[in-house]
Order: C-alpha cells, then structure tokens, then sequence
C-alpha cells in the first residue's frame, strides 16, 4: 500500500499538517500525509478569516518563502481589509474573509498537484520508535508505515473533549472523532503534557436575519492581496455586518452560568486570554453593558453565517434564547451551536529551535500541540517543520529564523524560550523588531532564505527582486530630484505643513509627516517617472515606508545587530549550569530544563536575571 520507507509523515492536515506535507515534499522528500479525513484538509474550524493583527505578516511571510496558505487565501478570498492604516506601517495588517468551502478545496487541490506527496485516510494512534529515534507510525487498523522522520500536527484532536452546557462528548471538532494512543505513548517516552481549551460560536441561517438592522462592514475599495505570486486582488466583495449584545443578552445568558461548564468546574483548562467566549467576556468585564458581534458570512455562495464575538460552551437553549435578544437575529436560526473543546498539548520547551524534540531524534511539532492557537501560527509551525525535516534527513545546516528576521522567529523563539501556559497568539507587540518585520517586506526579508534552501522558486525571486531594484531607484529618484516652491508649496499648504522658500530635494518635502505619496504623485517629474518604469502598488508602499521612517529602521537594525553578537555566543551542548554557584538557584533550574543553544536565548527566558547572563559571559571567556 505504501512506499517501502517515507522520507517524512505528516499527521494532521489542518493548516500545520497542510503546510508541513507542501514544504517537505516540495524540497524533494517523499512525504506522506497521513489525516482522519481526506474532506476536511485545510479546514477553517473557527472563524472563515485568514491574518489579521500580526497574523497577516505571518501569512506573507509562509508565502515569501514558499509555502501556499498566502496562495490559498487569495483564491479562495471573499473580502479584504488592510488593518489599522491610521498607524504606522510596522503595524498594517492584511486580512481577509474567505470561503470557507473552497478554503479547504483549494488546499487539498494544491496539495494533489504536489510531486512527492502522497495521502492515506486514517488515525494514527502510535508512532514507532527504536533506540529514541522515531521510524514509523502506527495506525489504528495496526498498518506501521516507516517514516525517516515524523511531524505531528494533531490540532485539537489529541484526546479531545468537546462541551455544550452540561453535555460533553469525545471530539476533534464538531462532527468528528478525537485521536487517541499519541498522548499516553509520549508520556511514556518523558514528554510532559497538558490541557487547553478553545471553544467557537453557533453558526447561523443568514436568510433568518435582518442585515439593514445592522452595522455595514465592507472590504477595503481598492483590495490588496496576501501573496507575492500572481495571484488576482478582488474584484468583487462581499459585506460583513456589526451589532452588538446588550445588558438584556447578557441577563438571559447569566442564567445559564449554573449550567456552564466554564464556571461549574467541568473544563479546568486554560483559553485563549485574547479571544474569550461571551460568557467569560461579561464575566471578566462586567463593566462593560454589550460588545461587538462581527457578522461573517461562510462563503460566496452559502447562506451559513459566522457569529465572531459569541464564542460560547453554554446549553444550545440558553445560547439560542441569548442571541435571539441580538439586534438583527431576532429570529435567527441555528445551523449548530457553539461548543467549547479542551485537548491535549506539550509544552513548547521540549522542542529544538527546529521543532524537533528534544527527546526523541526526527519527530517534530506543530501547531496546537505546541500551544498554539490559530491557522496563521500553525501554519508557520508546519512549515518550518517541514523545512526542518527535509534539511536534517539530507544532512543540511538547520533553518532557523531570527527574531529580527521574521514574526515566525519571534512565534517559535517565544515558544520554546518561554514556553506557554495558555493558547498563544501572535501580536505585534510580541516582536521588538517590528518596524524592520512589515507586511510590505516579508519578500525582501524571506524570499532569498527560501530560495536558498530549495523551496521558493525562480519566479519567486525573480520577482522579489524587480520589486527591490524598481523601489531603489525610486528612492534615488526622489534623494537625487530637486522640487521647486512653486510645484512643492502647493501641496505643503493643503496639509498644513510649512511652506519652503527655495528648490531643495524631493526626499525632504516627503519625508515630512503629512506628505504621502499620493500627494508626491501630484508633481508631474513624479508621476512620469512611475509610468515610465511601470511602478505598481508594491513598489509604491516600500518606496514610501522606506523614505519615511529610514530612520527608525536604522535605529532597529542597529539594535538588532547588538543582540546578535550575544546569538553569536554559543553555549556548549549538554553544559552542566548546577556547577555555575553564582547562578541564581532560578536560573540554574529554568536553564538545565531549557538547554538554551546561546546566550542571547538564555537572556530571554523568564526568571534568568541580567546578572545571570554576565556570570555566563564570564565564564564563555567574554
């Protein structure tokens, strides 16, 4: 049934799995993806939206380096919004809503048109293992498959458990089984486990509901897109709509809080902190007399509604009675309740920089097992994973990224440094660097790394580099140009800037706070230069961005070149810290569980004092 020996198994195909299996194959491995089902590959279990805050760098960094989720999404796309414009470009962040059906088929097609990827439908419930290295898996029909090397990427399927007021039931998600075996193997190979919990709303009738009741949401006017490749921007868009919950929903969904597995004891995991369900949002804010409901259509086509904002485990009557007091959905239907779900997963630290563990050779995590919640991180996770495997099984240096190289380095440095008690969730802030790690350049940053390692293809870099050279010369165009009073004042006057008195370089006038480079386009010598060398959108943003925050991107940059003289200091493998006395008893503790690989990790994980780290340097004969 199978090849004599895979050079790598995926299990899982959610957007981990999905991008694990796309990477490692596309590098050359023979892979096989191994899920509970074939239907649901790709699948949106949550809301029908990719990126987001932070989340939409993530997703044009997987496409700068070559994975397809950026792909996927813009095909499958039905709205689209850059978010928060009114900020600065460190924190724009693309969005968007999508089909949630042809989300999934258009990963699975991609998926089938990959040379080297192989599919099998069934639960692995155990992995083969000899002498602490991982070889195989098990299924639950008893079929052992070799494997070189194994990525888990098993969601919230791991011993699932999902809760609707006082009922619960065994479950991945709605509608399909948990996987069981993987968790009580690993436990006994001395992994440590734990429990989370996330949880998703009803989804509703849209025909029952009265959208002119509501707020209009529509998508942006001139819609962008995620990926670099040649992907199509919409044409189309379809709306969303807001309302919002009022002191009368939150009273009638009070009265299901006895019944609630949140607040009777039943679910004792943790949830995500920075999406909540309504119960714990009334129940944490109290203060607060309603909060927003984002109303979000599945797909082009179906009438089947996502309630974001309504997250709940309460009883499906109490759920129903509650949403009905919405303004709009006063006689809403349901399609299917709202659920929580609690699973298992492994705390982060076990791992290596590459997401191998660090327990047993050539087995990798990604995804929810890790902590994680969300496609976005998850899909990150699988790709480097994936990467990871291809690149140790071929005896080639590790890929790793840098926290001031790419959100995906800060996802997984912050994983595997710090560890996490909770669903972690990619923010902005979480990124120090974030002014170097925009959205506009993730293919500048990343598209030469992937190239390099076999996964971005030529036309990849081909194009990255057009857009690199166009917006250099750009840049010289506008240092290099003088403007005269008459043509600039013009348009300082109509931004209330100060007028300026003599002809003086373009770069000045746009590097003044009001000026954008749609005012720029007003000066004839601008506008020619952009048609005559056919400048698209791309080479526009960077253009600006560049011009008018260079300074704070030096400013980044330097400080990031400061803390890599600390990565450069490596710390040796399996060094004994218990013999370093003037250790903190803390830092002794937290750095022989960890295993940092250099000082600069060994700085960022909690509880080892600066103090620490210069005993450390001392004894690193720095």
């Amino acid at each position: 049934m199978f090849e004599k020996e895979y050079d790598v198994i995926v299990v899982g195909g959610g957007h981990a799995g999905a991008e694990a299996a796309a990477a490692a194959a596309n590098m050359g491995s023979k892979t096989l993806l191994v899920t509970m089902n074939l239907q649901t590959i790709g699948q949106m279990s949550c809301n029908p939206a990719m990126g987001g805050i932070a989340k939409g760098q993530i997703v044009r960094e997987i496409d700068a380096l070559g994975g397809y989720s950026g792909i996927v999404t813009d095909k499958s796309a039905i709205q689209f919004k850059m978010l928060n414009k009114s900020k600065g470009p460190a924190m724009w962040s693309p969005r968007a809503q999508n089909d949630r059906m042809r989300f999934a088929e258009e990963w699975r097609l991609m998926l089938e048109n990959t040379p080297n990827c192989d599919f099998y439908q069934e639960m692995v419930n155990g992995l083969l293992v000899e002498n602490a290295k991982v070889c195989g898996v098990r299924t639950s029909l008893g079929i052992e498959v070799r494997g070189r090397a194994v990525v888990l990427t098993n969601g919230t399927f791991l011993n699932g458990l999902i809760h609707i007021g006082e009922k619960q039931f065994g479950g991945g998600r709605a509608g399909e089984k948990a996987a069981t075996g993987i968790t009580e193997q690993l436990l006994e190979f001395g992994f440590e486990s734990g429990r989370m919990k996330t949880g998703t709303p009803p989804r509703v009738d849209g025909r029952s509901l009265d959208y002119s009741k509501m707020i209009l949401q529509p998508g942006d006017e001139n819609p962008e897109k995620f990926s670099y490749t040649s992907t199509r921007s919409l044409e189309s868009q379809r709306d969303c709509h807001m309302t919002h919950t009022s002191q009368l929903v939150h009273d009638l969904l009070k009265e299901g809080f006895d019944r609630s597995p949140m607040f009777n004891g039943r679910i004792k995991s943790i949830g995500p902190r920075y999406c909540p369900s309504i119960e714990d949002k009334i129940n944490r804010f109290a203060d607060k007399d309603r909060h927003q409901l984002f109303v979000e259509p599945e797909g082009w086509n179906t009438v089947e509604v996502y309630v974001n904002g309504f997250s709940t485990s309460l009883p499906e009557d109490v759920q129903f009675k509650a949403l009905r007091s919405v303004v709009g959905f006063e006689h809403v239907k349901f399609f299917r309740p709202g659920y929580a779900i609690e699973y298992d997963y492994f705390p982060p630290t076990q791992l290596k920089h590459t997401l191998e563990t660090k327990l047993v050779e050539n087995l990798y995590f990604a995804g929810q097992i890790n902590g994680t919640t969300g496609y976005e991180e998850a899909a990150s996770q699988g790709l480097m994973a994936g990467v990871n495997a291809h690149l140790k099984l071929n005896e080639k240096e590790e890929f790793i990224l840098k926290r001031d190289e790419a959100y995906i380095g800060v996802l997984i440095d912050d994983l595997i440094t710090k560890g996490t008690e909770e669903p972690y969730r990619m923010f902005t802030s979480r990124a120090e660097y974030r002014t170097l790690l925009r959205q506009d350049n993730a293919d500048l940053r990343l598209t030469p790394k992937g190239y390099e390692i076999g996964l971005a293809g030529k036309e990849r870099l081909r194009r990255m580099k057009e857009k690199q050279q166009k917006s250099d010369a750009f840049i010289r165009f506008f240092q290099k140009t003088s403007v005269l009073p008459e043509d600039i004042n013009p348009i300082l006057e109509s931004v209330d800037s100060a007028l300026v008195k003599q002809s003086d370089k373009m770069v000045k006038a746009f590097s003044r706070p009001k000026v954008t480079m749609k005012h720029m386009l007003q000066l004839s010598s601008v506008a020619t230069f952009v048609k005559e060398n056919e400048l698209d959108r791309e080479v526009l943003e960077q253009t600006e961005v560049q011009v008018k925050y260079s300074g704070y991107i030096a400013k980044e940059k330097n400080n990031a070149d400061k803390l890599h003289r600390l990565e450069d200091v490596k710390i040796p493998e399996g060094f004994d810290y218990s013999k370093l006395k003037s250790l903190s008893y803390e830092a002794r503790e937290k750095l022989n569980a960890i295993r940092p690989v250099t000082i600069a990790q060994a700085s960022r994980i909690s509880g080892v004092s600066p103090s620490d780290i210069s005993v450390l340097l001392v004894f690193m004969g720095r």
